[in-house]
């Protein structure tokens, strides 16, 4: 996959993470150092992709003039190492790669062994998908070695940089080829295929056995020619059996590469480079008492011919292309993405529906509490204070939409608010006097005007707003005082809670010491961050929420026995 690709995939997931940052509900703070976080790795990934693909072009070894096929080439390419390549690819210039092509596949001159791994990184770079078509081919002519060290010294190196180019999780398929020089040659591949004893005969649109391809000879002379080719070519097969193929099946796992796909060889009339006293009139003399004498022939030979009627057998997978591939794992991280916020997404519509049918459930299993009950009084008006929260939730919902984090479809507010609102509308306000009272406004104090932030006590100058509110509850006298601290949703649970009562207390003391009321009179409750009247993830909705709301119940003779009402 080129290098443009990953950046853009690794762009497309750091947007959908930023997506699931802002529909899953997180603190503030979360979410920006997630962000932060993402960022920083959108920056340091877009940054080393670049240098890879610096150090990638830097290191290619194919020549710039060198034309490959298409991206969407389906044929075999198979690079060429070992022995013939002049034969093959005809004189090149220095040390360059050269290319051939033909009908059934595509052929590439490897230079050097050390240089095949470089060699494929520079074709996969400009071919991401040929990973799947990309094959090895090695010759080994017995006519061109004199020196059997030397020739196995060569076959590890191949083993070598094959095990290393297939550790980057390449194929790499293999053809051992060999070519020998013969009087008389037809042409004709003789190649053992997955183990066989003997050997298939490939040709351009044949395909037969050994013996059955000497008897479809079309005269005596040709046959006793192809009998005499199966002689030679089974020498050669044993020659490579013996010199070649046990140093292909190294022991040592760091250099074994595994049984060759296909074992050929076919006969040439010129084989170029052969060298006098090579392996192969060795071999001869050594087992066969015979003594053959080739001279080396340059000049007007014909190029040796490529093994096409082998490709076919070679493993070829073809890949989807890179930009089809990048598709489809950005598809994938899509559906990921999708998946993990429609969860989200559940997850928070549950917990709004446990919540709004929680406290549905406690307010409609209260019983009407009898007129001068002060707790249940107290007990019926927080619950319905938390419905009225619910519904004003809710109802902004209707307005204007589900926010993200309820919303991809899974919100259940709607058939919520309806019971919601029901269960508001039924409630009565009992009397507490036989004549019908109307009920004081709740007088609401701002914790920043009488206390300093975390500390339960009054500051010096919160006797004005005090006074006041004392003056109104002077106006209702024997009502019952009913003093509850709140505080936003910041800090601790448990230590919000404490500090809410403390306030409340503070405040209670404070109007009994001045308004000189009774002590059953007052009522303290202490609710920390349960009962918000703003958004807590603002700061005004914050400074809104830490409050000390005092209301009045009409209740006569309130002040008369100490109430015990909950906190």
């Amino acid at each position: 996959m080129t290098y443009k690709l990953n950046r853009l995939l690794w762009l497309w997931a750091g947007a959908l993470v930023l997506a699931l940052l802002a529909i899953i509900p997180l603190a503030a703070w979360t979410r920006a150092t997630a962000v932060l976080f993402v960022a920083c790795v959108a920056i340091a990934v877009w940054i080393r992709i670049g240098r890879r693909a610096k150090r990638q072009a830097g290191s290619r070894v194919l020549a710039a003039n060198l034309t490959l096929p298409p991206a969407d080439y389906c044929q075999p390419v198979v690079l060429v190492c070992g022995d013939g390549l002049d034969g093959l690819f005809g004189a090149v210039a220095g040390d360059s790669p050269a290319l051939r092509e033909t009908g059934q596949g595509c052929y590439l001159r490897v230079p050097d062994l050390m240089q095949l791994p470089e060699l494929i990184a520079s074709v996969l770079a400009r071919r991401p998908a040929w990973g799947g078509q990309l094959a090895v081919m090695f010759v080994s002519n017995p006519g061109e070695h004199d020196d059997r060290a030397v020739l196995a010294g060569q076959v590890r190196a191949f083993c070598h940089q094959v095990a290393l180019v297939r550790k980057r999780g390449i194929a790499l398929p293999m053809l051992l080829v060999s070519y020998l020089q013969a009087s008389q040659g037809e042409g004709a591949w003789f190649s053992w295929e997955a183990g066989q004893t003997s050997p298939e005969v490939r040709e351009a649109g044949m395909h037969a056995g050994l013996v059955d391809w000497q008897q479809l000879a079309v005269d005596d002379v040709t046959r006793m020619a192809r009998m005499h080719t199966g002689v030679q070519v089974s020498s050669v097969a044993a020659w490579l059996e013996e010199a070649v193929l046990p140093d292909l099946a190294a022991r040592d796992r760091r250099h074994s590469i595994g049984p060759a796909v296909a074992i050929a060889i076919t006969l040439v009339p010129v084989l170029p480079r052969t060298v006098s006293g090579n392996l192969w009139q060795q071999w001869l003399s050594d087992k066969l008492s015979l003594s053959v004498d080739w001279q080396a022939q340059t000049a007007g030979a014909a190029p040796l011919p490529f093994p096409d009627p082998l490709l076919q057998l070679l493993p070829i997978r073809i890949q989807r292309t890179p930009i089809r591939r990048a598709g489809v794992i950005a598809l994938w991280l899509f559906v990921v993405a999708t998946a993990v916020a429609l969860a989200s997404s559940a997850w928070q519509n549950m917990l709004l529906a446990r919540q709004v049918t929680d406290d549905l459930r406690r307010y409609t299993s209260m019983a009407p509490p009898a007129p001068f009950d002060q707790t249940g009084i107290v007990q019926r008006e927080a619950a319905l204070t938390t419905l009225r929260q619910h519904a004003e939730r809710l109802d902004n919902h209707y307005r204007h939409g589900a926010p993200l984090k309820l919303g991809l479809g899974l919100y259940r507010g709607d058939r919520l608010r309806a019971p919601v609102l029901a269960a508001i509308a039924s409630h009565r306000t009992l009397p507490s006097a036989p004549l019908a009272v109307k009920v004081a406004k709740a007088v609401r104090l701002d914790n920043l005007s009488l206390f300093k932030s975390g500390s339960a006590v009054l500051k010096p100058d919160s006797t004005k707003v005090l006074i006041n509110a004392l003056a109104d509850i002077k106006a209702q006298p024997g009502w019952l005082i009913v003093i509850a601290g709140h505080t936003d949703a910041s800090g601790n649970d448990a230590q919000n809670l404490l500090l809410s009562r403390a306030r409340a207390a503070s405040v209670r003391d404070w109007m009994q010491r001045m308004g000189d009321l009774p002590d059953s009179c007052f009522a303290v409750q202490g609710f920390g961050a349960r009962q918000p009247i703003a958004s807590n993830d603002t700061e005004a909705g914050r400074t809104a929420n830490r409050r000390v709301e005092i209301r009045l119940i009409p209740e006569t003779g309130a002040c008369s026995h100490s109430p015990t009402i909950p906190g």
